[in-house]
């Protein structure tokens, strides 16, 4: 198959929420976009379909289907530009209770928040470098930035996956940038049933309301197209973060 044409770009966890409507604003800027799911695999086909582009199942929290999912782009697309590391995954854990927060909730949090996005830009080194530049946008959460989320695990994982996206930039660069988005609340299926925390937010933030996964993908977007910014970690909340 002959390379794409048109700048080619990988969203993980993509099938809903954050990823799909970062897939969606990518698709509308001329990408060839890859939709990307562990299971929903009937929602992420409905994206790729939606967007134009294609859908890849893979869990990437297996290191082998993770390279794997990059060498199926590759072979598929005949190159790699922007790389968006939205998989991710939480427990809901109170920070007082700290006999929840077991090991094995630590090694499962940190697998998929941390250790698979490392995985991903490995993987995808060259042919991001190849694009010149590649970009990789990472996308964390508030919760790595502030002493706040739904668990000291999560929060925890999303404050190492803030700090290596500043190692990797000091690394990749000049050929690649990396940066990352840090939303605070954000209206997706995942928060759906906090009703409580969604007032919480909506009466303490600035901005008098939660975010909505536009929010995120305004920002994701420019730091695809912000060829002198790398190494930043960007907060999406709407200013919930000046009150806590």
């Amino acid at each position: 198959m002959p390379p794409e044409t048109r700048p080619v770009a990988l969203v993980t966890g993509s099938s809903s929420g954050i990823g799909a409507e970062i897939a969606r604003r990518l698709g509308a800027d001329g990408y060839a976009v890859v939709v990307n799911s562990r299971s929903s695999i009937e929602a992420g086909q409905a994206v790729a379909e939606a967007v134009g582009g294609t859908y890849l199942q893979a869990d990437v929290a297996d290191d082998a289907q993770a390279r794997g999912l990059v060498d199926a782009v590759l072979a598929q697309h005949g190159r790699l530009d922007v790389l968006v590391n939205n998989a991710g995954v939480t427990e809901v854990i109170a920070h007082h209770d700290l006999a929840a927060a077991t090991p094995e909730i630590w090694r499962r949090l940190y697998d998929i928040n941390v250790v698979a996005p490392f995985v991903l830009v490995t993987a995808a080194e060259q042919a991001l470098r190849a694009a010149a530049p590649g970009c990789v946008v990472n996308v964390s959460s508030l919760a790595g930035v502030r002493p706040t989320g739904s668990s000291i695990p999560y929060s925890s994982s999303k404050a190492a996956f803030n700090h290596q996206t500043r190692l990797l930039a000091k690394a990749l660069g000049p050929d690649i940038r990396v940066n990352a988005v840090a939303p605070g609340l954000i209206e997706t299926p995942w928060t759906a049933d906090w009703t409580d925390l969604h007032a919480l937010v909506g009466a303490r933030a600035p901005m008098r309301r939660t975010g909505a996964p536009a929010d995120v993908a305004e920002v994701v977007m420019g730091l695809v197209r912000s060829g002198y910014v790398t190494g930043q970690v960007v907060v999406v909340d709407g200013g919930l973060g000046l009150m806590t």
